[in-house]
């Protein structure tokens, strides 16, 4: 008995890691460019050139911490990736649609997570 319901499944759970890293990524970068918000403030409050060297020292953390929130991303949606890719092998081939595009949701994670790690090194170098 064919069961194509089981492929799907394993389909939506991969795209909801996907996801799952997209905000992780999402969040890294927010929490990344706090960092300069903060900067950009006690400079305009400030108005001298020492008091905005010395705020870009007092804000790094959060440049650090969105940085590995980006790459925790990517590193999600690769393991997730990985992790069905090994349970598809599991499946009979029964199970397996005929006309499903299996390459599609790797290519999906693929993507992201290099968008994401490019993210991650425009962060560190930026």
């Amino acid at each position: 008995m064919s069961d194509p319901r089981v492929f799907f499944a394993a389909e939506r759970t991969l795209l909801a890691w996907v996801r799952t890293g997209l905000t992780l990524m999402a969040l890294g970068f927010v929490v990344a460019r706090f960092g300069l918000f903060l900067n950009l403030l006690t400079a305009s409050l400030a108005g001298s050139g020492a008091a905005v060297t010395n705020a870009h020292h007092a804000h790094w953390p959060s440049g650090v911490l969105g940085t590995i929130l980006v790459l925790t991303g990517s590193a999600t949606t690769l393991v997730a990736l990985h992790n069905h890719r090994i349970y598809l092998r599991s499946l009979p081939p029964e199970d397996m649609p005929r006309l499903a595009k299996r390459w599609l949701t790797s290519f999906l994670s693929l993507s992201v997570a290099t968008i994401g790690v490019l993210l991650g090194v425009y962060l560190v170098f930026s």
